[in-house]
């Protein structure tokens, strides 16, 4: 299983010991992330620490962690589906077309749980739910 990873998944993986953390750290899959999560990530850094109740320096243990099990994808590798992408996804959430880039350029699913996935019907979106009934 190959699966793009929405940002809000991801920072409930790094929230608590939740669903999605152990989604990553037990289900045998291809975790892709790209650099919006990393952007996201950097910006909400305190706010999710705090929200941890953890430490500086076990946050950035969790974080590299968690990340060391994820696939990065660069910008470049999502420039040829980025058309195909806006096309599935502008109209929808524009926010997200860098998510169905990656999914294309990947041939990945996507595991989040923002109902505006649903709307398109090109990417299979995968919910916490389903996932954790595979682990």
């Amino acid at each position: 299983m190959k699966l793009v990873v929405d940002s809000n998944v991801l920072f409930a993986a790094f929230i608590r010991d939740s669903t999605s953390r152990k989604i990553v750290s037990h289900l045998e899959a291809e975790f892709f992330i790209i650099s919006t999560n990393y952007d996201e990530l950097e910006e909400h850094k305190k706010e999710l620490r705090k929200k941890a109740k953890m430490d500086a320096l076990n946050f950035e243990i969790l974080i590299e962690k968690i990340v060391k099990k994820c696939i990065f994808i660069e910008d470049k590798k999502l420039v040829g589906n980025w058309q195909e992408a806006i096309g599935i996804m502008d109209k929808i959430d524009p926010n997200d077309t860098a998510f169905i880039a990656a999914a294309l350029a990947t041939g990945a699913d996507i595991w989040s749980d923002d109902p505006h996935f649903a709307k398109q019907k090109k990417i299979k979106i995968w919910k916490t739910s389903d996932l954790a009934k595979l682990v």
